[in-house]
């Protein structure tokens, strides 16, 4: 049986429709079109970093072009690695993200920051200066505070040893620039340390880990040039974007949403029961290291279900759709009801958790919006197969957890949302 099969006992019937309150309906299929497309991430400051489970730049592109107008508020309660916040500066709205991972928080300030030709210049010089920097034969500075706390487990061993002390080296160089810039440097070494280490078979000589230091340096001052561009050219009220370290529940009880509301929700919360490893990397063997806390020099502490709402393993899920509801009502709180809450999620088991999803939703305030007339999937809702996903294993073919649903949600008209 296929997933639209799957779902048409749950076909939506006398919901509100989208397609009613979009001035162009067919524009819509643009915004289905960038929905699936397959193409690699690519552009601007989108790989910085290979988050996991990272949400379409093209479809979020579309998204906000559909629903919001420059000058206007994109928030993302599930940040993570900051492509809706990207997007959103780069078409002159403002953006604001939260995220319970201080690695996150990191990852999405450093892809948002606006850099000036005087720091880009810095930062092109200490980029030429990186293959002196990294030489396995001269001492390397040390960070025993980490190491003490755990932070460098798996890092040790005869495989991994030399790449240690090679990004130990590059994290030295990064250090001795000034804060800003330092994030950036710390950006680059956390990215190449993410593709020699993580997931990896073969391990990358320390000759290659330095070229390609080198590599990911000029190619991420490329992208971060080319968001400086697309944000500069916003002349009248440049766009500003706002990364916080925090979970979006009791938002609400902030100011931060005060004095305008955002006309966009736009986020990929964690998917109820799919394992995806969002705060570590995978070494020698698939052992876990907290290493890129330590090179974003954040800290961590949390297992893997403080980042996913829930152990996947729950059978009921209880514990997910407990704080999914208590994170979508704040979300209904400091929307108003002309925001549209756009979310990409995925299950492990969609026939079940699909539909509690969906009564979380509405018992957090919010109404979904019927796309029955606008795409093609039997049950009324927009799927879309996950391109380019290492976490999802090609080899376990088209299981369900291997596709993911955009649902759309507006507040509930006519009723105030549930306070906390």
């Amino acid at each position: 049986m296929s997933l639209r099969e799957t779902h048409c006992a749950e076909q939506l019937t006398g919901a509100r429709s989208l397609a009613s309150e979009l001035v162009n309906p067919a524009s819509f299929l643009q915004l289905v079109e960038a929905a699936r497309d397959k193409t690699r991430v690519s552009g601007l400051t989108h790989n910085f970093y290979r988050y996991p489970a990272r949400v379409s730049p093209k479809f979020v592109r579309a998204a906000i072009e559909m629903f919001t107008e420059p000058g206007d508020i994109v928030y993302d309660p599930f940040m993570g690695g900051g492509t809706s916040l990207v997007e959103a500066i780069a078409l002159g709205r403002h953006a604001v993200g939260t995220d319970i991972s201080s690695l996150a928080t990191f990852v999405s300030e450093a892809k948002t920051k606006i850099l000036s030709d005087r720091q880009l210049s810095a930062l092109s010089d200490w980029a030429e200066s990186l293959a002196e920097s990294v030489n396995i034969r001269k001492p390397a500075p040390t960070w025993a505070e980490y190491e003490a706390a755990g932070y460098h487990k798996h890092l040790g061993s005869s495989f991994t040893w030399r790449l240690r002390k090679a990004i130990e080296q590059a994290l030295g160089s990064a250090i001795s620039l000034p804060p800003t810039q330092e994030v950036f440097a710390r950006c680059v070494v956390l990215r190449t340390a993410q593709w020699a280490l993580d997931g990896r078979k073969q391990l990358p000589t320390v000759d290659e880990f330095r070229n390609a230091l080198i590599d990911y340096a000029f190619e991420m001052l490329a992208g971060a040039r080319e968001l400086k561009s697309a944000v500069e050219t916003h002349v009248e009220k440049i766009p500003q974007a706002i990364c916080i370290n925090r979970a979006v529940e009791g938002l609400e009880r902030t100011r931060l949403f005060a004095a305008k509301k955002p006309r966009l929700v736009l986020t990929s919360p964690p998917y109820p029961g799919v394992h995806v490893l969002y705060h570590r990397w995978q070494v020698d063997g698939r052992k876990e290291t907290a290493a890129p806390f330590w090179i974003a020099n954040k800290l961590d502490g949390s297992g893997a279900s403080y980042y996913t709402l829930g152990d996947r393993q729950a059978t009921d899920n209880w514990t997910y759709f407990e704080g999914l509801q208590r994170s979508l009502s704040s979300v209904a709180q400091i929307c108003s009801d002309e925001t549209t809450i756009i979310q990409v999620v995925a299950f492990s088991d969609p026939k079940r958790q699909l539909q509690r999803y969906l009564e979380v939703a509405e018992d957090a305030g919010l109404e979904e919006l019927s796309l029955s007339s606008l795409v093609d999937d039997e049950d009324g809702r927009l799927w879309r197969t996950i391109p380019n996903r290492k976490w999802h294993a090609g080899q376990m073919g088209n299981i369900p957890s291997s596709q993911e649903v955009v649902l759309f949600h507006r507040r509930r008209r006519g009723q105030k949302p549930p306070t906390s």
